[in-house]
């Protein structure tokens, strides 16, 4: 397994709007331009299925905390352990990722995928609806 990794950055809107739209497919596929399912059972998928996992702790505008994979893993490799934390801050909310269990040699992708695929669409997102 790749070493564990953080990676943060802002978000325009409050921590329970940026925690909800991790929750709504609709939302989710519009703020990160991929197409996303979420089921009543906490699973989910994102970026056309590409990722896959269910959700195991949810704190509404706090935290989530997610089982996670992408169609990148070794079938037999467990799911990685995802924890995506939102803290308001002036302006809206710090979004922190922490990503562990990963495959070996996927954590640094990963890692710079979450900055280019999630934080940078996601402020854009919430810029542009807050407008």
């Amino acid at each position: 397994m790749d070493a564990p990794f953080e990676v943060s950055g802002e978000v325009a809107a409050s921590p329970l709007r940026v925690f909800e739209a991790f929750l709504d497919a609709e939302i989710h596929g519009a703020m990160t331009g991929g197409a996303a399912t979420v089921a009543e059972d906490g699973s989910f998928t994102a970026w056309g299925g590409y990722i896959s996992g269910r959700t195991i702790e949810a704190v509404p505008g706090e935290k989530l905390v997610q089982a996670w994979r992408t169609s990148q893993f070794p079938e037999s490799d467990p799911d990685s352990i995802l924890e995506i934390h939102f803290e308001a801050v002036a302006g809206g909310t710090l979004v922190t990722f922490r990503h562990r269990d990963l495959p070996d040699g996927q954590g640094p992708d990963y890692a710079q995928g979450w900055v280019d695929h999630y934080l940078e669409p996601m402020d854009a997102y919430f810029d542009s609806v807050s407008s």
